[in-house]
């Protein structure tokens, strides 16, 4: 199996979006910790970590620089000095080869904030990573938030109130305590979004307050905080490639490493069944080796899936998850294969556990994992509430609450 070519992907530059599809395992965290939200507070010694691997045996000459975004991810007309301190964008010095294995690659780092970046104000950010100085010559591009903390943020998540949603969906009920004087307006000039599960795709945003009482925002919605409950997610796990692991068939070496998951089926129809996940989030780790980072391998990982009832041949299967950044991602597209009566899909993923889903595109081209998955009240889902007020002296959205909720502890 040779490594992928070099695929270019037109995109909009306000997402999380991959334009080199030999850019893999993209990783940002805050150093040291597993929280896959990449956010830090302002002017704190909090530090963002960003890892990715790009498929090859050369090194690149790498750049990145950070741009300032409103609530909506549309850049800000900021000046870069007016955000950022320090340079406006930086070579990436810190990169090492892979080591011991079948599938050769570079890895790369870069810390944020450092001594040569670092941003002045709250808000929004890209980080662009490209090449030879070229930012049109994008590699990929990253959300990060910069917290100013000042409100407080008080809920819950439950199953739906509702009863047509009772069974099949979550609400969100929460509190927004408000400082008056950093927010003359707060019914006009807060803003919310709402996520599940680190997922963009499908944040509720341009949410009003029902009213507001002694400096609180009260947003206790019975129809407008709804998120579909899904399903707890599948899994496998590839941190060992010398022996069998959990929901691993067979494996097989020639020129890489080919490993053939279990045949999965649909859970559309089936009953809830509860056992602990890690809500979508993916380790990557290699049991065999010393550093992760340079002597994990990448295994062609085939996905197997049932045809199912109501689905036709014709449909567009995807595997969907936070590898794939939430997106339907052409290389993660499955094809059907009628012979044998089921979509397949081989993909290079690089040593580690992985959670994942099936998502069908529905007719306006979004992922629609209902029919593939189903719709549970009981699914433990992770919640994330951002609160957003409009700066009026420098016109730009901070950034001035992040709150996360469970439904496993409700």
């Amino acid at each position: 199996m040779s490594i992928l070519p070099l695929v270019k992907i037109t995109a909009a530059p306000y997402e999380n979006k991959i334009f080199d599809s030999r850019v893999q395992t993209i990783l940002f965290n805050k150093a040291g910790t597993e929280d896959r939200y990449p956010i830090i507070s302002l002017n704190s010694l909090e530090i963002l970590k960003l890892s990715f691997d790009i498929l090859g045996a050369q090194s690149e000459n790498l750049q990145y620089t950070i741009v300032h975004c409103d609530a909506n991810w549309n850049q800000t007309s900021l000046n870069q000095n007016e955000y950022l301190a320090g340079m406006t964008f930086d070579n990436i010095q810190d990169f090492k080869f892979s080591t011991n294995t079948y599938v050769k690659y570079v890895h790369y780092n870069i810390l944020l904030p450092n001594e040569n970046m670092k941003p002045r104000i709250s808000g929004n950010y890209i980080v662009k990573v490209y090449r030879n100085f070229d930012e049109e010559d994008l590699l990929f591009t990253r959300r990060m938030l910069v917290l100013n903390n000042a409100s407080t943020i008080e809920g819950l998540a439950r199953p739906a109130t509702l009863a047509e949603h009772r069974y099949t969906k979550q609400e969100l009920q929460f509190t927004v305590g408000i400082n008056p004087s950093m927010v003359v307006n707060p019914l006009q000039d807060v803003s919310i979004v709402l996520m599940q599960n680190s997922r963009w795709d499908n944040a509720i945003t341009e949410l009003k307050p029902q009213f507001m009482s002694n400096n609180k925002l009260e947003y206790n919605y019975l129809d407008q905080t709804l998120f579909n409950g899904g399903n707890e997610f599948r899994f496998f796990d590839i941190r060992q490639l010398r022996q069998f692991s959990a929901n691993v068939r067979s494996k097989r070496t020639d020129s890489v490493v080919h490993v053939i998951l279990n045949l999965d089926e649909s859970r559309g129809a089936m009953q809830y069944f509860n056992y602990l996940d890690y809500n979508g989030k993916r380790l990557v780790q290699n049991k065999e080796g010393n550093n992760s980072d340079i002597d994990g391998d990448y295994a062609y990982v085939n996905f197997y899936l049932s045809s199912v009832m109501g689905v036709p041949p014709d449909a567009e299967v995807y595997v969907f998850g936070e590898f794939t950044d939430w997106r339907l991602m052409p290389e993660y597209k499955m094809y059907y294969n009628k012979n044998r009566q089921r979509y397949d899909l081989e993909v290079p993923l690089k040593q580690g556990r992985y959670e994942y889903c099936y998502a069908v595109k529905n007719d306006k081209g979004r992922p629609d994992e209902s029919v593939l998955e189903g719709n549970h009240f009981q699914t433990e889902n992770e919640y994330l509430v951002l609160v957003y007020a409009k700066n009026l002296q420098y016109h730009y959205d901070e950034l001035i609450g992040a709150r996360k909720f469970s439904t496993q502890t409700q």
